[in-house]
């Protein structure tokens, strides 16, 4: 039996973590808790597990700030924020500091299990990479054989799925891609308002980290009405 998947969950009420842990840990996951942002921070950088289940509100300091320096310290694994609230800025919030996906409370198992198996194979499984070892999109190199994209020598700081979201535009240049088709490539489930409102913010968070003026975008170009598409003069 190979190595059980390692989850860091970060999850300050004892009674969610005890029932997380448990039922992840029947499913083969070996399941680290920690109660607050700073501790999950520091076992982040010891342990770098394969995915992180973040709490939005936490006492010491926010999910949101635990995001930011995770990415902050060149931190990658994917992000599942955990909500609690319904509104829509806590989620985009949540997404711009460097999340991979949201779910609200409460949620049953069975959705938790699909986005987990849906954040792990865009990042280390048969998403994470493509029919090409190699894609070039200007100065830009993106490396489907470890998950970067270069500008020369420095490697951007992008978060999984940005980077499955750039490697999935940069194979369709010129090509006017609808938020469902994205959805579908990227996320993997169906679409609604909510996930439409996702690929705008992972959009523009792509856009500051690849595109030399993000105020002016001449890499990712909105196609109004319809969704993005990569400058075909890529």
């Amino acid at each position: 039996m190979g190595q059980a998947t390692a989850i860091l969950l970060i999850e300050d009420d004892p009674a969610v973590a005890h029932s997380l842990q448990d039922a992840l840990r029947r499913e083969g996951y070996a399941v680290d808790w920690q109660a607050t942002g700073e501790r999950g921070l520091a076992r982040a950088r010891e342990a770098d597990p394969r995915l992180i289940i973040l709490d939005l509100r936490l006492p010491d300091i926010s999910g949101y700030d635990v995001c930011r320096r995770l990415r902050q310290l060149g931190l990658r694994m994917p992000v599942l924020m955990l909500t609690v609230q319904g509104e829509e800025i806590d989620k985009v919030l949540g997404l711009e500091m460097g999340a991979d996906d949201y779910m609200t409370k409460p949620f049953g198992l069975r959705e938790l299990l699909s986005r987990i198996r849906a954040l792990q194979r865009r990042a280390y499984g048969e998403f994470a990479a493509g029919d090409a070892d190699h894609l070039y999109v200007r100065d830009l190199v993106i490396d489907c054989t470890c998950a970067q994209v270069r500008r020369g020598q420095e490697i951007l700081n992008l978060t999984p799925t940005e980077f499955r979201l750039f490697a999935y535009l940069a194979r369709h240049p010129g090509q006017a891609l609808s938020r469902e088709q994205i959805i579908e490539a990227v996320w993997g489930y169906e679409t609604d308002v909510e996930s439409e409102r996702t690929v705008n913010v992972h959009i523009r968070r792509l856009r500051e980290k690849v595109e030399l003026d993000p105020s002016c975008p001449s890499l990712i170009l909105t196609v109004p009405g319809i969704g993005y598409r990569l400058s075909a003069n890529s």
